[in-house]
């Protein structure tokens, strides 16, 4: 009995494990599929805000992050990033937002605090956004896993990333931002 119970808890912990694993939490949208349009409400430096993908995409392409919970850790390493690397998307013409589950009264401190009031999180406590973008976790489907993309004005994914690393997130979508600044064309 003892070996069954030790059994069963440790094929627990690897279901677990792999729900961290990337490309395990679901099946990302691809390069070259269309990006589903969305409105959320959105906060930036604490402000209120409706944030419009195709309005967004007027003025260039998109960074869009999912990232799972404000103020965890990972996240708020991943806001400060992103905070960090807000100017250089602007000289691409890039917008950045990110999206999570979260409510937007806990968003509202986490723009002004984690995200630095750089850039726009919007809430998306239904998860129908993160759902939409496939970019839910398996084992938890109303919260987002850590997948970013980068969106051309087209309304086309031009670049999907999906890492547990919230530290890989901004070099490889910038790059992808640089890419399609020089060339316009989808990889």
């Amino acid at each position: 009995m003892k070996f069954l119970c030790s059994s069963i808890a440790r094929l627990f912990t690897l279901v677990a494990f792999a729900c961290m694993i990337p490309g395990f939490a679901s099946a990302q949208l691809k390069a070259g599929a269309s990006a589903p349009d969305f409105t959320l409400e959105a906060t930036l430096a604490g402000d209120a805000f409706e944030f419009s993908l195709d309005k967004a995409l007027e003025h260039g392409p998109v960074v869009l992050y999912f990232y799972p919970a404000a103020f965890t850790e990972g996240c708020t390493i991943e806001a400060h990033n992103f905070a960090e690397a807000t100017d250089e998307y602007k000289s691409y013409g890039a917008t950045v937002l990110g999206v999570s589950a979260d409510n937007l009264e806990k968003l509202k401190e986490f723009s002004v605090s984690a995200c630095r009031s750089k850039f726009a999180v919007a809430a998306d406590p239904d998860a129908e956004v993160i759902k939409a973008y496939d970019a839910n976790m398996a084992f938890r489907p109303n919260m987002a896993s850590r997948v970013s993309y980068v969106i051309t004005p087209d309304r086309k994914i031009y670049y999907m990333f999906s890492s547990s690393n919230p530290d890989d997130h901004v070099p490889n979508t910038m790059e992808a931002v640089k890419r399609w600044a020089l060339n316009g064309k989808v990889q």
